[in-house]
Formats: structure tokens, C-alpha cells, sequence
């Protein structure tokens, strides 16, 4: 029987291609002189279920993985985009795919396919399961997964079942000459090689489609005809589907019914100007805007303008997947436009790139325990004579005391710094911890300075992606002139940096040991770093006097950056009880998540231990007491 719609959980799946892509990241030279590359997700059909998941459809992704790294990537950054994959099988005897590209200059980008005896090429009828593609109201087969009769019965099984169901099939020509061996191993970039045999086989797809999409060449090699036009008119012979022809910087042109002999008369989506910078993967985002409106019965202008505006964001941008726009970044460019023909350039744009792109997911809640203090820590090995490896050693066992209170459980992270914490960071990777944060400041600097090198770019790319940038500044709007536009120069550094990296910053702001604490001291503090564009993913704030200057602080946050992740109360060495305290008079703003608090938790057990008067275990236990304490009074604050 087939499925009706409310039986459908997803929008779309796609089938075919998936691979890791390295993206060589120094511009305007050689692949054969390129030093680094950057690592996406990528593949024509992995692309769009990426993409079309970005702006809110419900999709999902069939092919094969290899049994290594790179292919348990495909699967963790697809599902944490929000790609269903219970459709992704691991093969255990192929590796994934990859693609290596360079950019030489404007639209020129050579590539190198890696895909001998790959894991998506093996894909069969075996790996599609016909209960899941019923569960779907379309599905999405691609060109490159024709050119084997393995690949290909596994698509035509997903076409007969969508079928047979009442699904719709979409078809992305997909066009790749080296992939059906027409071309060789370093004409990756090559779009377009006359087959009889390619035609051949596309041609037998087109009368089961119900919207085909593709390039000029495309178009062509998919009716085997030599103009455009006629390839039009040759496909509409053998199918009533929509017709969607890519023309690159023209924007598209969709044809439904007769074609008549003016290749212009369609239906054109609204167009965007913008730089061209890297067009691979472009076709995939255009698809995923285009599928947003047309699974979700918008008219065809509509559909074509979401599709070209998504295009755009890709060709100005240098990868695939990871650069295609959220619905929200869509809505926000549809609306507003950008100044920038460069869309990359647009900080507005980018905020809302980030914010709703990021790694992590919401994090509601945060219970952390800062153990990223330097200076304290030596005063205290100095004084009881004991050498500073040992500050190191007594870090792992806050590690411990953190991950025995969490048990597992979401919500809770810790702060730990590099000068002492190597190998507590080693320790706090095991411990799935939902937030790890480090500090990036030499501790009591003021002017603002960064601990190791003041090239704070170079340091960060080093750290893992999932660890939080961690910066106090001690700011206080009455501080000299001079002296808050160093610190802000500062600050506006480590922003663009964490930006460019790819990490998440936490800015801490301490103002009460500079000057008094007024109802809207703080608040001016992040209303002037916010006039500098600074936005960072967390505040971290100390206690305030009073409800109202935290309703000051929620409406500077609320006003200049709604994607704000919250911000989290710092502890100063403060008793459990006015910790309490503080606690309870954060339930005037929400925005504050949660806290972050070190001395108060592990200041005694440090000084018994490195005395030699507490063993591990004891220190351990001191601490996680401590640390259980404070975590059980914000669960009761909260009503949790």
C-alpha cells in the first residue's frame, strides 16, 4: 500500500557520492604546491542532504563508507548536521573516497579523485532498504551513481519503490567525465565529454523523474543531443518533469510544459551579483535552495531565487558543505542584501554563518570546573617548596573530580590551561564532557596580553576544534582612554582569529577590581565590545549586585547578538554560600547558563596536597564534594 504523506518522517533522500574533500587553503598556486588542506565532508549527494538539512528539510543520505576515520567522519559530521543516516553502510573492504583540490585562480580549481575501488562505488540494491525510502517523499538519485551496474540497480531500486509509493524522484545529472572514464586522473575539474553510451543510460532515467537538474552541458549529455535547446525539447519528448538549467552567474531557468523555441522562456529566479571564488559545490547548494521551495510548494520564481542565492554563498566561499547558509543566514541575505560583492567578507552574514553552523550543539546548561589558574597555583608550590610539576599532576586530579560528579552526563566541562594542563586535556578527552574551555591570556595582564605569542593565530589552529577560546580581560568603562583602546584592539584580534580558525570564544570580564560596580558598569563593558563587533560565543561574568544590572546585561546581549550562547558566572574565590547566593539571583537572566568556579572548589585540597597532608583519592573526593555542592544549588535554582 503506499505510503501517505503524514507516513513520511523525511523530505528528501540522496543517493550516491559521498567523500572526504581536501581543500588546499593557500590561494592562487599550484595542488602541486599546496601545503595545507582543509577537510569537509563532500560528494554531490552528501553536499545536498547537508545542505537541504541546513534549511530546515528533513533528509537523509544512502551510500557507503570505508571502515576508518574518514569514513566514521562522513557519518558524525553528517548526523551532527542534522542528515539522517541510517542509510550510510560501512564497508570493511574500501576506504572512502577523497577528493583533493587546489584553487590556481577565478574559476579555475584542479582536483584530484582518489575513488580506486572506493566504498561509495560499491554500493547495491542490497544497501537500499525499501521500508526507508518509503518513509520519504522524494528521493534523489544522482549521474556519477549510473555509471556502474552495481550503483546503478541500487538507485533504480530507490526510483521503483519511491514509485510504486506515490514519492517523487528528482534527478541530478551530476556530471563528472572522469568518473565514467572519459577523462584522466588529473582532469578532475573537466565538465563535459560527449558519450554516446553516457546518454544511453541517462536518457533510460529521465521518464521516471519528476524534476531534473542540471548544467548546459549536463543537459546535454543527458538527451545526447548538441545545443542546449534541442536537449531541452529532448528530454520534455520523454518527460513531463520540471526542468531546472544551470547557467552559473545567470542564475537558472525553470521550464514546466511545452519548450518552446526561446531557450529564455522560463521561469528566472532573482539573481545576486557576487565574486565568483570557488565554484565547486556551487551546483549542490543552488540544488539545496532549490528543494527547499519545491518540496515545500513554493512557485518556481521562488524556488529558483532561494537556489541562486545559495549557489552564491557557495561560489563565494572555498569549500562545500561547510559554507552552504542555515535558513536563518538565507533569510537574513534575502532580506538585507550584503555590500560586499565578496560574500565572505560580511560580518553580519558570517555571525549568523557561525552562530547557526556551529560544531556544537545548543548547550542549555553548563556546570564547569575552572582549573585553568596559573599564578595561583605556583604562589602555592612556592611556598611549600614542592617543584611545578607537581601543579600538573594535581590537574589531572581535577579532571577526575569534575568527570566522577558528572557521571557521564550532559551539561558539565571544565577549564583547563596549556602551560600546566598537557595532560589533563589528554585525561578530559575521555570524559565527554559537553564543554572544555582554555585560557589564551597571560594571567594578570593588564593591558591584555596573551600568554605564549602575541600571533595568537598561529597557536589556535593547533588546538582541537571542539575546545573553547577562553579570555579575561580586566575592562572597566571608566579605565583611560589609551588603555581601553589597547584592550580592545586586543580582544577585536582574538575575535577575528577565533573566527578565522574556526573555535569558540568565551570572553571574560572582570570589572569590580578596577573601579565601582554600578548597576550598568558591565553592561556598557559588552555594549562597547559589541560596537567593535566583537561576539563572542560565552560570557563569562562575575556575580552582580543587584537584579537590575542583570537585566541590563540581558538586553545589551539580547540587542546586539541573538545567538548568543549565554553567559556563565565566575567564582572569585568566593564562599559556597555567597556562591549560592549569587546563583539565586541570576533567575532574573536567562541568558545565564550556568558557572564556572575553580579556587572555591579546589583551593584546600591543592594546598593539603601538595603539603603531602591529603593523597590522591582524598584530594579527588574534596573536590568533587565541593564541585557536587555548587552543581546540586544551580540545579535548584533552576528548578531542575
Amino acid at each position: 500500500m503506499p505510503h501517505t504523506e503524514h507516513d513520511r518522517t523525511l523530505d528528501v533522500i540522496t543517493i550516491g557520492r559521498s567523500s572526504v574533500d581536501l581543500y588546499g587553503q593557500q590561494l592562487g598556486t599550484r595542488l602541486e604546491d599546496t601545503a595545507s588542506f582543509a577537510k569537509s565532508v563532500g560528494g554531490c549527494p552528501a553536499n545536498i542532504a547537508i545542505g537541504t538539512a541546513r534549511l530546515g528539510l528533513k533528509s537523509a543520505l544512502i551510500t557507503r563508507v570505508g571502515d576508518e576515520q574518514m569514513g566514521r567522519f562522513i557519518r558524525e559530521q553528517s548526523a551532527r548536521e542534522g542528515v539522517n543516516v541510517e542509510g550510510i553502510r560501512t564497508d570493511k573492504d574500501r576506504l572512502t573516497a577523497l577528493v583533493l583540490l587546489a584553487i590556481e585562480s577565478e574559476g579555475v580549481s584542479p582536483m584530484i579523485f582518489v575513488r580506486t575501488d572506493c566504498a561509495d562505488m560499491a554500493l547495491d540494491e542490497g544497501d537500499v532498504d525499501e521500508a526507508f525510502v518509503r518513509s520519504s517523499r522524494a528521493v534523489l538519485v544522482s549521474g556519477t551513481h549510473f555509471s556502474r551496474p552495481n550503483t546503478e540497480a541500487a538507485q533504480r531500486k530507490a526510483i521503483r519503490i519511491a514509485k510504486e509509493n506515490g514519492g517523487k524522484v528528482i534527478f541530478d545529472i551530476d556530471y563528472r567525465p572522469n568518473l565514467w572514464g572519459l577523462a584522466g586522473h588529473a582532469e578532475g575539474f573537466e565538465r563535459y565529454v560527449k558519450s554516446d553510451r553516457v546518454s544511453g543510460i541517462m536518457k533510460s532515467v529521465l521518464p521516471d523523474c519528476d524534476l531534473i537538474v542540471g548544467t548546459e552541458e549536463e543537459i546535454m549529455i543527458a538527451s545526447g543531443a548538441d545545443d542546449v535547446l534541442s536537449s531541452l525539447k529532448a528530454i520534455r519528448a520523454v518527460s513531463p518533469a520540471t526542468i531546472v538549467l544551470k547557467r552559473g552567474a545567470m542564475g537558472c531557468i525553470v521550464y514546466d510544459g511545452p519548450i518552446s523555441d526561446d531557450l529564455e522562456d522560463g521561469v528566472v529566479g532573482d539573481g545576486f551579483p557576487i565574486e565568483v571564488y570557488n565554484v565547486l559545490g556551487a551546483g549542490d547548494a543552488f540544488m539545496s535552495g532549490f528543494l527547499r521551495g519545491w518540496l515545500r510548494g513554493e512557485d518556481h520564481k521562488t524556488s529558483a531565487t532561494w537556489a541562486n542565492a545559495c549557489g552564491a554563498f557557495a561560489v563565494s566561499r572555498l569549500l562545500c558543505s561547510p559554507e552552504y547558509p542555515s535558513w536563518d543566514e538565507l533569510s537574513f541575505f534575502l532580506k538585507n542584501g550584503s555590500k560586499h560583492r565578496a560574500l565572505r567578507k560580511d560580518e553580519a552574514i558570517n555571525h549568523i554563518h557561525w552562530a547557526t553552523n556551529r560544531k556544537q550543539d545548543d548547550i542549555p546548561l553548563l556546570m564547569a570546573l575552572a582549573c585553568d589558574h596559573r599564578m595561583q597555583l605556583v604562589d602555592v608550590a612556592d611556598e611549600l617548596k614542592v617543584p611545578h610539576e607537581k601543579i600538573s599532576e594535581f590537574k589531572r586530579l581535577t579532571v577526575k573530580a569534575a568527570a566522577r560528579v558528572a557521571d557521564g552526563r550532559p551539561g558539565y566541562g571544565m577549564l583547563i590551561d596549556e602551560r600546566f594542563g598537557r595532560d589533563a586535556f589528554f585525561d578530559a578527552a575521555t570524559q565527554n564532557f559537553s564543554w572544555i574551555g582554555r585560557p589564551v591570556e597571560l594571567p594578570g595582564s593588564k593591558p591584555l596580553r596573551f600568554e605564549f605569542s602575541q600571533d595568537i593565530g598561529s597557536q589556535l589552529v593547533e588546538w582541537p576544534l571542539d575546545h573553547c577560546i577562553k579570555c579575561l580581560c580586566f575592562y572597566h568603562p571608566d579605565d583611560p582612554a589609551a588603555l581601553k583602546k589597547e584592550q580592545q584592539e586586543k580582544l577585536r584580534t582574538l575575535f577575528e582569529a577565533a573566527r578565522r580558525v574556526g573555535r569558540e570564544l568565551l570572553i571574560e570580564i572582570i570589572a569590580g577590581k578596577n573601579g565601582p560596580l554600578k548597576d550598568d558598569t558591565v553592561s556598557t563593558a559588552l555594549q562597547e565590545l559589541y560596537d567593535l563587533g566583537i561576539k563572542p560565543d560565552w560570557w563569562k561574568l562575575e556575580p552582580q549586585a543587584s537584579s537590575g544590572a542583570w537585566k541590563n546585561i540581558e538586553a545589551v546581549i539580547a540587542k546586539n547578538d541573538a545567538y548568543c550562547r549565554g553567559i556563565v558566572l565566575l567564582g572569585l574565590e568566593a564562599p559556597t554560600e555567597e556562591l549560592v547566593k549569587a546563583f539565586e539571583a541570576t533567575t532574573v537572566a536567562p541568558a545565564v547558563k550556568g558557572f564556572a568556579v575553580g579556587r572555591t572548589i579546589f583551593v584546600d585540597a591543592a594546598r593539603a596536597w601538595m603539603a603531602g597532608k591529603m593523597d590522591d583519592e582524598a584530594a579527588v573526593a574534596d573536590m568533587a564534594g565541593r564541585f557536587r555542592e555548587l552543581t546540586d544549588a544551580w540545579l535548584r535554582t533552576r528548578g531542575l
